[in-house]
């Protein structure tokens, strides 16, 4: 009878008018304090990106485990296919005009959700270009739209039949694959991509595949996979980091091959090349760890601290002065003005995310030629073309010197120096061009001679190697150096990401004891410290 006594005026005294928010504002900060001291190990999850669905399906980290588990698709670079923009008889508007009446089966007009199917059967687009395309005809061709839907001002929600016969008289009858790639994705009126033109295109590819579906509460990282996306398309394509990709480089790479194929592959960590979510997971946490203000800049100080300072300062120096960058128009700096001439030397004091994606990728992968291009960039000094040996060994200075402090036997300059020209075999023994690194028999090795020089860890690495390793590397089923570190690093940052979540799980536990125990002090001392002193 006295528990239900105490019950029934607990009731009343709950229900006098402000106590009851009082007691759950209480509450509410009870757990805010609680919250606050398990913050600390959740979070890198907040801050970074999710981990990739696939992950879970890997059931051990290894890299063999790893390398089956996402073993990779090798898209064919374009040798040139029917020629410079030859069109195929087969896809004529006489050839293919049955075809275009099949397709909208009876109709004058189709909607978006309905055109869809015209996208992939018909045009040879990938599917998710299906909004881009849509847009794109109605852009060009609005005047000849004559539904019911453009007499009342929405003439972009159909598209008719005759706007399509003539869409395809002028942009796909006269221009093969690639040029019709080039000509949709660029602006009408351009002569080049930018980098915003992908955008709508790969806001589609997030919206459609199923690889990324569990980004779609992560608007944040959405815009940083494309971002990134974007950025090592330019990497690949744009030879000349202009920020301008041309219908001639289009059609030198496997761009278009790589979009159609993501467009087929579930897994979209398959896709390598541009696409894969665990390759930008790589690179997006790679930035994070190194940027510890969150100004989204990496500072000389941040880089020279890259994979436990690997790199020398000099070469940092060097990235920052004289390395490509994307989207920096390069080529016209003699031209600037002078307010032009102090943001772009207030811009080379920071690496931005795209610019850290170009330095990852030539320093984690320098078997390339926009790598050997990136790094040749940095070594040579005097903007001669040409590396000579008195630069070479202004920067093997630095190596000698950290070798000595760290303890490790001292390699002379002349001993790494004869080496090295033993293996690239220069074209002139003075000194060394771009096309000295390209050669094929030595491409595979010329990245040692820049390790040699600004990455110790790498160097010595080499100097140590295991010929038995060195043959599985050349037999595994990886593309490409990156290909490689990319698995490697993405399993060391999913193990600590799932580390960090058990201990993070072990915390809330610990939490929920202590909130039992201090929920009976919090009732307590709320009642006055024992029922005979209670408020009511």
């Amino acid at each position: 009878m006295a528990a239900l006594k105490m019950d029934e005026l607990f009731v009343t005294w709950l229900s006098t008018e402000g106590v009851y928010e009082s007691v759950m504002s209480l509450i509410e900060q009870h757990k805010d304090s609680k919250s606050n001291r398990s913050g600390a190990g959740s979070m890198r999850s907040k801050d970074t990106p999710p981990l990739s669905p696939a992950h879970s399906n890997k059931n051990s980290p290894n890299l063999v485990d790893n390398k089956k588990a996402i073993s990779s698709i090798v898209i064919p670079r374009n040798e040139g296919g029917r020629g410079r923009g030859r069109a195929s008889p087969d896809d004529s508007f006489e050839a293919r005009e049955k075809d275009i009446f099949d397709a909208f089966d009876n109709r004058n007009q189709l909607n978006m959700s309905d055109f869809g199917r015209l996208t992939k059967a018909l045009c040879k687009f990938p599917s998710f270009f299906t909004a881009p395309l849509f847009r794109r005809i109605c852009e060009l061709y609005s005047h000849l739209n004559t539904s019911v839907e453009a007499a009342a001002g929405n003439a972009g929600e159909v598209i008719t039949i005759e706007m399509f016969c003539q869409f395809w008289k002028d942009e796909m009858a006269p221009y093969d694959g690639s040029d019709r790639f080039f000509r949709l994705v660029k602006k009408v009126d351009a002569e080049f991509i930018d980098k915003e033109d992908f955008r709508p295109f790969i806001d589609e590819l997030l919206n459609c595949h199923p690889g990324l579906e569990f980004l779609a509460n992560h608007r944040e990282f959405q815009e940083k996979y494309a971002t990134t996306v974007i950025t090592r398309i330019f990497y690949v394509v744009n030879t000349g980091h202009d920020g301008k990709i041309t219908a001639r480089q289009v059609r030198r790479s496997n761009l278009q091959t790589a979009f159609l194929l993501v467009d087929d592959e579930e897994d979209i960590n398959k896709v390598t090349q541009y696409f894969s979510y665990e390759h930008f997971y790589v690179l997006y946490c790679r930035f994070w760890e190194l940027d510890q203000d969150r100004d989204y800049k990496i500072a000389r100080d941040d880089l020279i601290r890259y994979n436990d300072q690997s790199l020398s300062m000099l070469i940092v120096d060097r990235i920052f002065a004289a390395a490509p960058r994307p989207f920096a128009n390069s080529g016209n700096e003699s031209g600037l003005e002078d307010s032009d001439v102090k943001q772009h030397l207030a811009r080379r004091e920071y690496l931005s995310y795209e610019d850290f994606i170009f330095f990852m990728l030539s320093e984690e992968d320098k078997a390339n030629e926009v790598s050997v291009r990136y790094w040749f960039s940095c070594i040579d000094v005097l903007g001669e073309g040409k590396i000579n040996f008195m630069e070479m060994r202004r920067f093997y200075a630095l190596q000698l010197q950290r070798m000595q402090n760290l303890g490790h036997e001292i390699v002379p300059f002349e001993d790494m120096l004869c080496q090295m020209l033993d293996m690239i075999k220069p074209a002139n023994p003075d000194c060394l061009i771009v096309d000295d690194f390209l050669q094929p028999e030595c491409c595979q090795v010329s990245g040692a001679l820049f390790d040699a020089l600004f990455n110790l860890n790498k160097y010595l690495q080499f100097e140590q190697r295991d010929p038995f390793m060195e043959r599985q590397k050349r037999e595994d089923e990886f593309d490409s150096e990156w290909d490689r570190f990319a698995c490697v690093d993405y399993s060391r940052l999913a193990q600590e990401e799932e580390a960090r979540e058990e201990e993070a799980m072990e915390i809330d536990w610990v939490t929920v004891d202590d909130d039992d125990d201090d929920g009976d002090e919090f009732m307590h001392s709320a009642l006055g410290g024992s029922s005979r002193e209670a408020p009511f």
